[in-house]
């Protein structure tokens, strides 16, 4: 099978996937930040009987907190995050949810982030991920130093690791404005546990075509990368459909505390699977023709 000679395809794919989530994120807010993104407070609150969601929120409206976000972790308690709650508003509310909706039972400890420690941690998150990028871009140019242009693996290696971080913050972007999904420090967590994933994958592929190169160096590079692709697919694919599986069951039976973290794996491991094999690959092929540059060269004199 030459997976090769229909690259274009794949790049194609990936720009109708990527393109709409760019154009969300462009659409402010760019996100629904949970709270640690945003200043705000959060607690869970439990009552003696069931209620639903729709009780609680007005009761909360008639506080004063109508953009309150209310989750229900069960039938009889809901985890609320709003902004942040001023001395004396949480006896307040706990006097209208014992009035309006149920008995309550517990009222867990508020927690509170202000304003600056939202910023910090937007900040901390952001240096996290070009950190492990940069890494990711010095291993692999030196783990590969001993064949041909061993940059081009690594800078291969990095696109394709952009590749997922747009599809993730795209379908996040579109989700936060259609149902209200949160970006928060979970939401970190899981994409760079995917940067991880998703050159893990890339590193084996790449492995797999230096070991044909070595093998038979007259060989061009198109045909080499061919082979490697098909002799790692197996391998790639039923390592990320287990993998997938796993997590779909997580997402099912968990609760709703890690389902960012959950929905970022998932999609960022098939993600992942896919750039590497039909992302970065590619772009070593297409940099080797000079396709790359011939592409950059015909935007730079449309421009």
């Amino acid at each position: 099978m030459d997976i090769v000679s229909k690259r274009g395809w794949y790049f194609l794919l990936s720009s109708i996937i990527i393109i709409p989530g760019i154009i969300s994120l462009l659409i402010p807010p760019a996100f629904s930040p949970g709270i640690d993104f945003s200043s705000g407070s959060a607690f869970e609150v439990v009552f003696e009987d069931e209620i639903n969601e729709e009780e609680v929120r007005s009761a909360l409206m008639i506080v004063g907190h109508s953009d309150a976000r209310i989750q229900k972790f069960a039938p009889n308690s809901v985890f609320v995050r709003t902004k942040e709650l001023q001395d004396g508003e949480r006896g307040s509310i706990e006097t209208e949810l014992n009035s309006a909706v149920s008995k309550v039972n517990s009222f867990s400890k508020v927690e509170t982030v202000s304003a600056e420690v939202a910023g910090e941690t937007v900040r901390n998150a952001i240096i996290a991920v070009i950190l492990a990028a940069v890494g990711i871009l010095a291993y692999i140019t030196w783990a590969f130093r001993h064949i041909p242009n061993s940059f081009r693996y690594g800078v291969s290696a990095l696109f394709a690791l952009v590749h997922d971080v747009l599809i993730i913050m795209g379908i996040f972007s579109i989700l936060g404005k259609i149902i209200d999904l949160e970006v928060n420090a979970m939401f970190i967590v899981g994409l760079l546990a995917v940067v991880g994933y998703s050159v893990n994958d890339t590193i084996v592929l790449f492995d797999r075509i230096r070991e044909n190169i070595a093998r038979n160096i007259d060989r061009p590079l198109a045909q080499s990368v061919n082979i490697g692709i098909m002799e790692s697919i197996g391998r790639s694919l039923g390592t990320s459909l287990t993998t997938c599986f796993a997590i779909a069951a997580l997402i099912l039976i968990g609760g709703s505390t890690l389902r960012e973290f959950l929905l970022v794996l998932i999609i960022g491991i098939a993600a992942g699977t896919y750039s590497s094999i039909f992302i970065a690959a590619q772009l070593l092929v297409m940099w080797e023709r000079g396709e790359v540059g011939r592409f950059l060269k015909l935007r730079w004199l449309r421009s």
